[in-house]
């Protein structure tokens, strides 16, 4: 089935904020730079990743904001960045650059999908696929991305998935122990900046 997901515990990171995100605009597949903030989040992030330790690969969209992220990261773990297309975030056709509405529960919900843009159910095959890809190498893997593809992830991993993720916030995502469908998905502790 396209929306299990291997039951391998991996790690995922949104990537850090943009001008887009701080003014509330939806930026699917337009590919916004990260701004000075959201540099410093991918630098915490990573302080964050290197003190947890253990990451073996890292696995990223390769829009700029994701890469970027994952390179900061990379850079603290010294690992290279694979990459994977169907890591990329969901296409929003005619709602890119448009203020966030409050159209995404039907959106998830298959019952409306803007014009020009990926299905729910389209990203949702997708996100699995990727991030199956991703678990199948040298673990543990951290997998950067982005918001919607992780609203995707959260309903493949039990939970409601219209929740907003934070910028830049490592996550640790485990399936259940007793074979169950709900993973937990698990927050770090952001490291103090360093110095």
């Amino acid at each position: 089935m396209a929306e299990t997901l291997n039951p391998i515990p991996f790690w995922f990171l949104r990537h850090g904020e943009t001008d887009w995100n701080a003014q509330g605009l939806s930026q699917g597949r337009t590919d916004i730079p990260l701004n000075a903030v959201g540099l410093q989040q991918a630098r915490r992030a990573a302080w964050t990743l290197a003190g947890i330790g253990g990451i073996r690969t890292i696995v990223a969209s390769p829009l700029v904001r994701a890469r970027v992220t994952a390179e900061v990261a990379a850079a603290e773990l010294k690992l290279p960045v694979g990459f994977d297309d169907d890591l990329q975030e969901v296409n929003f056709g005619e709602q890119e650059g448009q203020p966030m509405g409050d159209w995404y529960d039907d959106w998830i919900a298959g019952e409306y999908t803007p014009k020009g843009a990926e299905t729910f159910a389209e990203l949702l095959a997708r996100a699995v696929g990727a991030v199956n890809r991703a678990t199948a190498l040298p673990g543990p893997v951290l997998v950067v991305a982005h918001g919607a593809l992780f609203r995707a992830l959260r309903l493949a991993f039990g939970h409601e998935p219209n929740v907003r993720t934070p910028n830049a916030l490592p996550i640790r995502c485990t399936p259940p122990a007793d074979g169950g469908r709900v993973w937990d998905v698990a927050p770090a502790t952001l490291a103090p900046e360093p110095g």
